[in-house]
């Protein structure tokens, strides 16, 4: 048993990252998707947003929808992964400020659409922009240190 705790997660850190952005890109996807299932979700959510003076009110809820059903697959196989984290932070955060924040903290069990679970997409987008950022940094540092071929 002791081996078995001490071996936990069992996976890799290369792994377990794999499975962050499958994680992340998944729940934006799926948000997306859920979306189309509901009828007039598009021009009630632009609604909503011209009564809060929102800019662009009408367009958004597109952008944001085509952001998150192409950032998906982009961040699952790892492809520009930092400015899909930031396009999906802005799409949290502006969420937060338009609509959770004024709902309070807790999504369920003690409050309503409360903000919590958006902080916490806005961690996870920051966890692969950072991510994407040290392994570009890697990659330039070791085209820095390698010989041209002759």
């Amino acid at each position: 048993m002791k081996q078995l705790l001490n071996n936990f997660p069992y996976l890799s850190v290369k792994q377990t990252y794999f499975l962050f952005r499958l994680c992340l890109a998944g729940l934006f996807m799926a948000h997306a998707t859920m979306r189309f299932f509901e009828p007039n979700y598009f021009h009630d959510f632009g609604v909503f947003l011209a009564k809060r003076n929102v800019p662009l009110a009408y367009f958004l809820p597109y952008l944001a929808t085509t952001v998150e059903m192409i950032g998906g697959p982009l961040l699952i196989f790892n492809r520009y992964a930092k400015w899909v984290a930031l396009s999906f932070f802005g799409i949290s955060f502006g969420g937060i400020i338009i609509i959770h924040f004024s709902l309070g903290w807790f999504v369920g069990e003690w409050g309503t659409g409360g903000c919590e679970y958006s902080v916490a997409l806005c961690m996870m987008c920051l966890m692969v922009a950072a991510m994407d950022r040290e392994q570009q940094d890697r990659r330039t540092a070791l085209q820095a240190h390698t010989f041209p071929s002759s």
